[in-house]
């Protein structure tokens, strides 16, 4: 029976070190509000700081993520310019000789032949011409009205704590896991050390 307790002591220390690591975790979100005892207010750690959190992925999202030079160079990329060019193009086109011939027999007459083809040709080219200046306009005006920072902090901070607690536990489960466990590994192993410890004394 003396014996007994060396052995149960590193399977005490596990229960232990993994209801430790358990609470540890969930008190990343938990009490949601500030719970009063005595002199501390008790509160968990992203519903105190959800604020500092924001504004951290904002900066984090802006500064090493998404930039304006990331748009800027999606703008300037003369892949994307090709591609975007040849949508229009197709776009313009089913319209001519489509929808605008479908409108009324003379122009049906009218837009035939060579002038539908001039037609084409005249608008293909003003497009290729005036794309690259359309799309930095376009890359300014999101510049000046798209703030990443904000609108990454302004998402976070009206994220319900319910809805934060289910992405960050879905993203990072294994590892909140693994954390619980290596806290029953580790507390089995103080236990094994404490029980021979005691025995050679």
């Amino acid at each position: 029976m003396e014996y007994l307790k060396f052995f149960i002591a590193p399977f005490i220390c596990a229960l232990i070190g993994w209801l430790t690591n358990y609470l540890a975790i969930k008190m990343l979100f938990h009490p949601r509000k500030p719970v009063r005892i005595m002199y501390w207010n008790l509160q968990g750690i992203f519903p105190k700081r959800q604020r500092e959190l924001a504004v951290s992925l904002g900066n984090l999202v802006e500064n090493e993520l998404v930039s304006h030079e990331d748009i800027q160079n999606v703008v300037n990329n003369p892949e994307f310019i090709s591609s975007l060019n040849k949508t229009i193009n197709d776009y313009l086109q089913d319209i001519l000789t489509r929808k605008l011939v479908s409108l009324h027999p003379m122009v049906s007459m009218l837009l035939s032949g060579d002038v539908l083809e001039s037609i084409k040709k005249l608008l293909a080219r003003e497009t290729q011409k005036h794309l690259p200046e359309i799309l930095q306009s376009i890359a300014r005006h999101l510049e000046n009205s798209l703030d990443f920072k904000e609108v990454v902090k302004t998402k976070v901070e009206q994220f319900s704590m319910d809805k934060l607690e289910q992405i960050l536990f879905g993203i990072m489960k294994k590892e909140f896991r693994f954390i619980e466990i290596m806290g029953a590994v580790l507390g089995f192993l103080i236990g094994i050390f404490q029980s021979v410890f005691i025995f050679l004394l």
